[in-house]
């Protein structure tokens, strides 16, 4: 795993840091472990990035993490992460800037584009065949005719 928390930012990879600016930290009471202390503290992290306004961002990851279907992504293209695994409230940060940085990684990989391929000869004397059996077998089914 690749380091996540950086001192200016989040480290994403070479060349693209989210800077501690663009990020939006809130800490909540988490319903996690932590016996009577959860109702304490407030351990849970509720982290927040503005992909739709976020300058660092290049526009293929930004419209790559946009046209994402997650429950995490509100419709003004705030995407919103929580992270109470843990106990502690710096466990669930680091976590959190993790996630996120994972999620905006796996963003900006370009998919591996697909390559055309045919079917063998042999697949397609396969496929007939069984065709052929399973008629035959639905044709044995049916009632006898008397011609």
């Amino acid at each position: 795993m690749a380091k996540a928390v950086d001192m200016t930012g989040l480290f994403i990879r070479h060349g693209l840091i989210i800077p501690d600016a663009e990020l939006d930290e809130n800490f909540i009471q988490s319903s996690g472990p932590g016996g009577q202390n959860v109702n304490k503290v407030a351990s849970a992290v509720q982290l927040r990035f503005d992909v739709g306004r976020s300058p660092s961002l290049p526009e293929a990851v930004r419209a790559a993490i946009l046209a994402l279907s997650d429950a995490r992504l509100d419709k003004d293209g705030v995407l919103t992460i929580t992270a109470r695994r843990f106990r502690e409230q710096t466990r669930n940060r680091a976590d959190a800037r993790t996630r996120l940085a994972d999620l905006i990684r796996a963003a900006a990989t370009p998919p591996k584009p697909r390559r055309a391929t045919r079917p063998t000869y042999a697949s397609k004397k396969r496929r007939a065949d069984a065709k052929q059996r399973r008629g035959q077998i639905k044709k044995e089914r049916s009632r006898p005719s008397f011609d």
